[in-house]
């Protein structure tokens, strides 16, 4: 009995996850407010009906789809934390990583960066929340620093936004010179370590 149960429960998260990656393609090119929960169906091979086994509606697969493509956010932004060096090296690091993220989840991208700001309400609360999440995650991290010394929560709270904020633009840059020409590549390259480097420099000089 466990056995079958098993079996049943592991086809339902096998369904769920078509839904969900049947979505994030149709996402390719229009908003969610957009989509209907018949075409995502459609693509997957399912009645409509069954859509409702996994999801309230396309407003909660949507909130399944930020904490999805955040979810993978997550591991980059421990590493950028974490790399050591001196700030260059740091800005160097932290634009290979988003880089890379790009390329290995361009569909991610491409969702939160339209979505950020979209016509779903509890998908754009769903973003907030992810990100000062990840914005806390950040301040944390900034707080050990021995620079960080004589800063308040709120600067530092302040100066972690700012990081997580140019993530994410510089993440949609990447976007957008993904199947343009390297030399597009490397001006975006270049426009998001001088970015860094300007908050950089601010950060060493807040105090005085």
């Amino acid at each position: 009995m466990s056995h079958t149960l098993g079996l049943r429960q592991a086809q339902k998260q096998k369904t769920r996850q078509a839904l969900l990656d049947a979505a994030l393609e149709l996402l390719e090119g229009q908003s969610l407010s957009s989509l209907g929960l018949r075409e995502v169906t459609r693509a997957v091979g399912v009645a409509p009906t069954a859509f409702y086994r996994h999801f309230r509606s396309t407003e909660d697969l949507g909130v399944a789809l930020v904490e999805q493509a955040l979810g993978s956010l997550h591991p980059m932004i421990r590493s950028i934390v974490s790399t050591t060096g001196d700030s260059e090296e740091r800005i160097a690091r932290a634009v290979e990583l988003i880089a890379d993220h790009v390329d290995a989840y361009p569909s991610h991208v491409r969702f939160i960066a339209r979505e950020r700001h979209g016509g779903v309400g509890p998908v754009r609360e769903a973003i907030h929340d992810e990100l000062a999440r990840f914005a806390e995650e950040v301040r944390t991290a900034l707080a050990t620093d021995p620079q960080a010394e004589g800063w308040s929560d709120d600067d530092l709270r302040m100066l972690a936004e700012l990081y997580v904020d140019q993530m994410l633009v510089t993440a949609s840059l990447f976007l957008e010179a993904l199947q343009g020409p390297e030399e597009e590549r490397r001006h975006v390259t270049g426009l998001a370590v001088r970015r860094l480097r300007l908050i950089s420099i601010g950060r060493a000089h807040w105090l005085d």
